[in-house]
């Protein structure tokens, strides 16, 4: 078919719409990463935009040369790993429950659920918890609070249940269990929302230092986020001889900081991309 005039406006019109907001999205990446590689004089007074300027990278040497920065790296793929692997088994089996309509009291166990999105015990009885059941200072402290997110649980049974049921009565018609239809029949057509489900918690879990900085205490055990976060606090406390070496870090460690802890879920988010979309709609939407 011949595009009209008015066709073509629009798909200009579309496209410089398009580029407009992919540059407002890529400026800000490209200033941070900018910055980590620029001399502090060049961002005190805002010189920087979108290329270094005063190349430097004796904020990279510093946190790199440093054997303890890798032992927390090393930590934190650790509670990434095992943490994203918990989130995505205890919120699917719940989900999975859930969205079974003739699951007993399922009302009360959605409602419990909602509940936790809006009320929590607070800070001080979530520490005292974690310690008095001996978890402090271990893996534990770090993946096992924030086990379950009620949002992502409803967006997840949301997307169960809409499922076709007729595949798991088939199934159990033929004489399969209730794990044999999870793990044969209902994991295998929820690729997109598991997909989407394991970059949510793998990114929330890689950038968490909130709960490492209440539960532990050796620096050996903390993750990278919470050892970057220490360095800008000692940065901004330095004096004396300290204080001009880190002072000159100071200026552009936090952007040294968001390159490296975000280079990981960059080179990951790829792969996950295709079922981001599907997953989130199709999770978000009954019916």
């Amino acid at each position: 078919m011949k595009e009209s005039a008015s066709y073509r406006v629009f798909r200009v019109f579309n496209a410089i719409l398009l580029l407009i907001v992919v540059a407002v999205t890529l400026f800000p990446l490209l200033n941070v990463v900018a910055k980590s590689f620029s001399d502090m004089k060049y961002i005190a007074s805002n010189a920087v935009t979108f290329y270094p300027k005063g190349f430097n990278l004796k904020t990279y040497r510093l946190i790199m040369s440093d054997s303890m920065f890798w032992i927390d790296y090393k930590n934190t793929v650790v509670y990434t790993v095992v943490g994203t692997f918990i989130n995505l088994f205890m919120t699917t089996i719940f989900a999975y429950a859930l969205s079974v309509p003739r699951l007993m009291g399922r009302k009360f166990f959605t409602g419990l659920a909602v509940f936790t999105m809006f009320f929590n015990g607070g800070m001080i009885p979530n520490y005292l918890l974690v310690r008095n059941l001996g978890m402090r200072n271990t893996l534990w402290a770090v993946v096992v609070p924030g086990a379950i997110s009620a949002f992502n649980l409803i967006v997840m049974r949301t997307f169960f249940e809409g499922l076709p049921r007729e595949l798991e009565e088939a199934a159990a018609i033929d004489g399969m269990g209730t794990y044999g239809i999870v793990a044969h029949i209902v994991l295998p057509l929820s690729k997109p929302i598991l997909a989407t489900m394991t970059l949510f918690y793998a990114v929330g879990m890689w950038n968490t230092w909130f709960g490492p900085f209440l539960y532990l205490d050796r620096p050996e055990a903390f993750p990278v986020s919470l050892y970057l976060r220490n360095i800008i606090a000692g940065a901004s406390q330095a004096s004396g001889t300290d204080a001009d070496a880190l002072g000159e870090v100071a200026s552009n460690v936090k952007a040294v900081t968001i390159v490296l802890t975000a280079l990981p879920i960059i080179c990951v988010y790829p792969f996950l991309q295709k079922y981001f979309v599907q997953g989130m709609t199709l999770g978000s939407v009954k019916g």
